[in-house]
């Protein structure tokens, strides 16, 4: 792969409203696709913004009515704000393009970003994004004060976490040891080049994710690199970091269209 460029496109007092960013990638998508530029990273923070992916359902969605920006990504809703390292990266893939290799990459470099803060995450089967691992469900503190042999967000139809107090909010996953997302990745590909990407939780305010169903997942939470660290962590000290992972995955990566099983003759 040619060389990666990086563009930090504002952070802190500078954050990028979340249209102008949008119309930002679209115009470097353009702009790649055209080879007119090398792949490229915009690195960013937004002010505070729900965004909708594709998958999203009405009953993952603010109760109190807060605006929700619908985007075409995949995946479903999600918060940005202060605090999150917001990555887009435009890339051009070969076709046809494996996306889940490409959402695999970007995952392998956020591992490798925390890690290098002293903090373990994985992946999860069947879910995308970076994750801290909660204990074993048989291992875990009772919600509510009830033992309980269900959980009720998984169980019962009725039952709504965002109605439910602090027990069951997904910014206190890690008091209650269940799993917890740190990065959430949400991507498009169109004609063959990467748009949207990751958001990485390093000191925002995790309540902001209480208002929601983030990636439509009720089971899990939120995690960030200052809470689970134990101290404050700031978005310029990770930036080069991340930067540092995200060309040594992105840039090392044996690039391969996905491979389409053929048909047997009849």
């Amino acid at each position: 792969m040619s060389e990666l460029r990086f563009v930090r496109m504002g952070f802190g007092d500078e954050a990028v409203e979340y249209q102008e960013a949008w119309d930002e990638q679209r115009r470097v998508h353009a702009a790649r696709f055209a080879d007119e530029i090398p792949d490229t990273v915009l690195l960013l923070e937004h002010p505070p913004v729900y965004t909708a992916g594709r998958r999203t359902v009405d009953n993952e969605r603010p109760l109190d009515g807060t605006p929700v920006i619908d985007v075409d990504r995949g995946g479903k809703i999600t918060w940005h704000g202060p605090g999150q390292l917001v990555g887009y990266p435009v890339q051009k893939l070969p076709r046809p393009v494996d996306v889940v290799a490409h959402v695999r990459r970007l995952e392998e470099a956020l591992i490798r970003t925390c890690a290098e803060f002293g903090l373990e995450t994985t992946r999860v089967e069947g879910r995308s994004g970076v994750w801290v691992l909660g204990d074993q469900v048989e291992q875990r503190p009772a919600l509510g004060g009830l033992a309980l042999d269900f959980d009720p967000r998984l169980h019962d139809e009725e039952f709504d976490p965002r109605l439910n107090g602090p027990e069951y909010a997904p910014s206190n996953a890690g008091q209650r040891r269940e799993d917890r997302k740190i990065a959430a990745i949400g991507i498009r590909v169109a004609k063959g080049v990467t748009m949207h990407g990751f958001a990485l939780n390093v000191n925002p305010d995790n309540k902001w994710f209480d208002r929601i169903i983030p990636c439509g997942i009720r089971d899990a939470g939120v995690a960030s690199l200052a809470n689970e660290l134990g101290r404050d962590v700031t978005i310029a000290e990770v930036l080069p970091v991340a930067e540092r992972h995200l060309r040594d995955v992105l840039e090392n990566a044996e690039l391969k269209p996905r491979e389409i099983e053929k048909a047997p003759a009849a």
